[in-house]
């Protein structure tokens, strides 16, 4: 089988990466163990910089980028999968040191798969992808800490108009959390309200450093910025509260001190969705199978063709872009 496919291929000479739609066959794909016809995939801050050759991430060129898809596998090396079978594929530096899903085909290892989980369709699961994958895992580890929606306070949810962040306020809210939104668009705050959020905190009262400690306002945080916004956020917790960190919209700087963590016992906990255990992965989309309300992901989704994708990569480097963007692969129709 030698099947032919359409699939966004990035190049890169003298420093310049350039980006265009070519014609490949299944004998042009990286080896794997599994097949899979790529059915949707998603674009995340990540897929904004690599489509504009930012950040180094990555080495190896012609590339096909897109860190996350979704579809049905063709053939499989693998007993876990069979043809037919639905999948869904986060992490593992796909799209990065490993073709990812701006391709009709891609050919990947069988253990960076998860089985598509009842209650979730393909187009459904790249709707959530990454970014509402790392959202329930950055629940999840307030959960393990001991955050619970019966404590006196809001959870706040940094970055929260972005793709982790209006997950994360839509599954906290299904919860039962108390979730305060910080955003700095307003016009993203009626959205965010319909997602659950049930207070709005204007992203520039979370810019002062100057003071290790500040009036405690939050249990739990879930923080998709970085920098200096995390830095003050730390400052903000309540005794024992509990920071769940996956983002570094902001910077990998962090302009603060130990003393939130020495005199508060705040913790805060890293979040890799990258290099994340099969039995965690699994799990969390199960539950985002059964605890994400459907109804919220139409909201935060923007369907784009994988034809028009070039120009979406700077709106979301510049923060234009309000939610989820869900690729469709198979329609690759371009000037």
């Amino acid at each position: 089988m030698n099947e032919a496919f359409r699939a966004l291929v990035l190049n890169q000479k003298d420093k310049n990466v350039t980006a265009r739609f070519e014609d490949l066959t299944v004998n042009d794909l990286p080896d794997g163990d599994v097949l899979v016809r790529v059915k949707w995939s998603t674009l995340n801050y990540k897929d904004g910089m690599i489509l504009n050759g930012l950040g180094r991430l990555v080495r190896t060129y012609p590339h096909v980028p897109g860190v996350d898809f979704s579809g049905e596998v063709i053939s499989s090396n693998d007993d876990r999968y069979k043809p037919g079978d639905d999948v869904v594929l986060t992490g593992w530096r796909v799209g990065e040191a490993h073709w990812g899903g701006y391709g009709q085909l891609a050919r990947v290892k069988a253990d960076w798969l998860v089985p598509l989980p009842d209650g979730l369709d393909a187009a459904q699961a790249m709707a959530i992808g990454t970014a509402g994958f790392t959202s329930m895992l950055a629940v999840m580890a307030l959960e393990e800490q001991g955050v619970s929606p019966d404590q006196d306070g809001e959870v706040l949810v940094t970055g929260a108009a972005g793709g982790v962040g209006s997950v994360a306020v839509s599954i906290l809210s299904a919860l039962g959390y108390r979730v305060a939104a910080s955003t700095g668009r307003e016009e993203t705050h009626a959205y965010l309200r319909e997602l659950g959020a049930t207070s709005i905190i204007d992203r520039n009262e979370l810019t002062d450093t100057s003071k290790p400690l500040l009036a405690e306002r939050w249990v739990g945080a879930v923080d998709s910025v970085g920098s200096t916004t995390l830095a003050h956020v730390l400052s903000e917790m309540k005794y024992h509260g509990v920071v769940s960190a996956c983002g570094l919209a902001g910077g990998p700087d962090l302009p603060g001190t130990v003393i939130p963590f020495l005199l508060r016992g705040v913790r805060l906990i890293g979040i890799d969705s990258v290099m994340c255990p099969y039995e965690t992965r699994v799990r969390a989309w199960q539950r985002l199978a059964k605890e994400l309300p459907k109804e919220h992901l139409s909201a935060a989704t923007t369907k784009v063709a994988l034809g028009d994708i070039l120009p979406w990569g700077e709106k979301i480097l510049k923060g234009q872009v309000k939610g989820r963007l869900l690729i469709d692969v198979q329609d690759c129709e371009h000037p």
